[in-house]
């Protein structure tokens, strides 16, 4: 299914990306931003913002750009001190030999055994989820199955226990909508700090205990809970928009629904076509820590540039037919949706692993599935894109 041709009037800022009539057609927009200029300086958000394959790849992975995000947490407004802090200390805001050392100390977690050892138990939660809603004919992706299903597998792996996990979700979701958001309402502030400080205090409490995914050694304690936390925001918040804009595209193109239902071999190349086609992270952000040229633009140190992988990942100099979704697609571009250079996500593996088995799922045990809501909606993010809701029915 093509999507329809919309011109967004003046696309002179990426915050336009935000507006609900702008995220329906989210992908053109980004072709007229990057027809125009692919590193282009963006005044509303005082930033460089860069839309091609090309320059993102080569941005993500060039050690004169810097992902540390806050330089001194404890100049940031006291609302923000807390998660600015405990953020600085993750692997994700550190740069060269503190961020491998950091990233060696989580990587254990993730192996191709450890990741495939979860086959089983991530089976059988998505067949009880299924399950549970199969008689009605009706439910909502999102809230039925993309929240519960990869955050309560990233808890099983740091050993959260059940009991707590109802809490552990609410900090979570404060956190979240802080990172991934520059700009946030008092009240959204306020709530981010307590969430942090509730992860926060739950962990110190959580990772002297044997069974601890991470613990200190290697690394201080400060940097082990802050690891801890990130490992949980990252190891959901991501993959539940993923599984939604999955299923979503899927439904919005049955001809590929039928290909991936009918040839299961086809799901490793499905899973890649898919995070490109809507990608769960959609800009990554470094900073410029000398002087240099990018782009063909002058850079200056300590300017900010904003990849925007979503924007990369539907570049027809990179992807032939970009807005043509292909579950055989092969091709020597690789999608930049896990980013990109020494910081391509780390969980990568446990994400393909959840898509692969919950779309698999769907498309063998509900017949004639389809979408039954009306409009959808996506929350009002830059960094990540999602649904709030995702409603579906199939024949009972």
């Amino acid at each position: 299914m093509l999507e329809e041709h919309v011109v967004i009037a003046r696309p002179r800022t990426l915050l336009t990306a935000v507006r609900p009539e702008t995220q329906r057609h989210l992908y053109e927009f980004y072709d007229q931003l990057r027809d125009a200029d692919p590193c282009v300086w963006d005044r509303a958000l005082n930033a460089w913002v860069v839309t091609s394959h090309e320059l993102v790849s080569a941005a993500a992975g060039d050690p004169r750009l810097s992902s540390v995000r806050w330089s001194d947490p404890d100049g940031v407004e006291d609302d923000l001190r807390q998660v600015a802090s405990v953020l600085s200390s993750t692997m994700l805001y550190r740069d060269a030999l503190e961020h491998t050392r950091l990233r060696k100390a989580a990587g254990r977690t993730f192996t191709a055994r450890s990741v495939e050892a979860l086959r089983a138990p991530i089976t059988a939660a998505v067949d009880e989820i299924i399950d549970r809603v199969l008689p009605s004919g009706t439910m909502d992706v999102v809230a039925d199955l993309a929240v519960p299903l990869p955050f309560n597998a990233i808890c099983a792996l740091i050993h959260v226990p059940e009991a707590d996990r109802a809490q552990m979700l609410s900090w979570s979701n404060d956190v979240a909508v802080a990172f991934g958001n520059a700009r946030l309402t008092p009240d959204e502030k306020a709530a981010a700090d307590r969430g942090m400080s509730g992860m926060v205090g739950y962990f110190d409490s959580l990772i002297d205990r044997p069974e601890a995914l991470l613990q200190p050694g290697a690394l201080s304690r400060d940097e082990t809970i802050a690891n801890t936390v990130l490992l949980l925001l990252a190891g959901h918040e991501t993959t539940t928009h993923y599984l939604g804009n999955a299923v979503l595209a899927l439904l919005q193109h049955p001809d590929q629904a039928k290909l991936l239902a009918t040839s299961p071999s086809v799901m490793p190349t499905a899973v890649e076509e898919l995070l490109r086609w809507d990608s769960p992270l959609q800009v990554i952000l470094r900073r410029a820590t000398t002087d240099l040229t990018f782009g063909g633009k002058d850079i200056a140190a300590g300017q900010t540039i904003l990849l925007v992988t979503g924007a990369a990942n539907r570049d027809p100099a990179a992807f032939p037919s970009p807005h043509t979704l292909d579950l055989a697609r092969n091709g020597p571009a690789r999608h930049v949706a896990f980013g990109h250079g020494p910081h391509f996500c780390l969980g990568s593996s446990l994400a393909r692993l959840e898509g692969e088995i919950v779309l698999g799922a769907l498309l063998t045990r509900l017949p004639a599935l389809r979408l039954s809501q009306p409009g959808l909606a996506w929350r009002p993010s830059l960094n990540f894109r999602g649904l709030d809701q995702l409603t579906i029915s199939w024949d009972v």
